[in-house]
């Protein structure tokens, strides 16, 4: 008998949530940060693909809170909170914030992908969840897909192959 698996799709500036035995995937991450949150307890998971550090700087109304760090990860709790997922369970992986073009400015306001590491590391702190693993950094684009049944991140790198956190 074939087991069916549900993949769930996030697109960029985007979250979603998936539960039990299915999985959720996102492509495009160059200096966006795919991150995972999940309660491995109730099998129960969720993904936002933020783009910048922090929604301080948006003009869009109303705010899309999946596009910044600050927002996108504080709405992911509440809404695995909502699903049946404690805070105190809950754990992270994370892929993504790579630095895509030489800079020969040295301005900090270019470096996103390190911006954005840094402002989700700010809330996951806050929160009290822990990081378990990480992909980040570097110069390469990234594909991620976290599997619900067994915790697993599958993190797919621009002409480096494929791991498993």
């Amino acid at each position: 008998m074939i087991e069916l698996h549900t993949v769930v799709k996030v697109g960029i500036a985007d979250m979603n949530t998936v539960k039990e035995n299915g999985s959720i995937r996102t492509s495009g991450l160059g200096s966006c940060v795919g991150v995972v949150l999940y309660d491995d307890f109730v099998k129960i998971a969720g993904m936002v693909h933020v783009m910048l550090p922090s929604s301080s700087i948006a003009k869009e109304k109303p705010l899309n809170a999946a596009k910044y760090a600050d927002s996108g990860v504080e709405c992911l709790i509440r809404r695995l909170k909502d699903m049946g997922a404690a805070t105190p369970r809950l754990k992270c992986k994370m892929a993504g914030g790579a630095q895509m073009f030489q800079l020969s400015s040295k301005s900090e306001l270019m470096r996103i992908g390190p911006r954005n590491i840094q402002a989700v590391r700010e809330v996951l702190m806050k929160n009290n969840i822990p990081v378990i693993g990480e992909d980040l950094g570097g110069n390469k684009g990234r594909t991620i897909e976290f599997f619900v049944s067994d915790s697993t991140l599958q993190v797919r790198t621009v002409n480096e192959g494929t791991k498993r956190l």
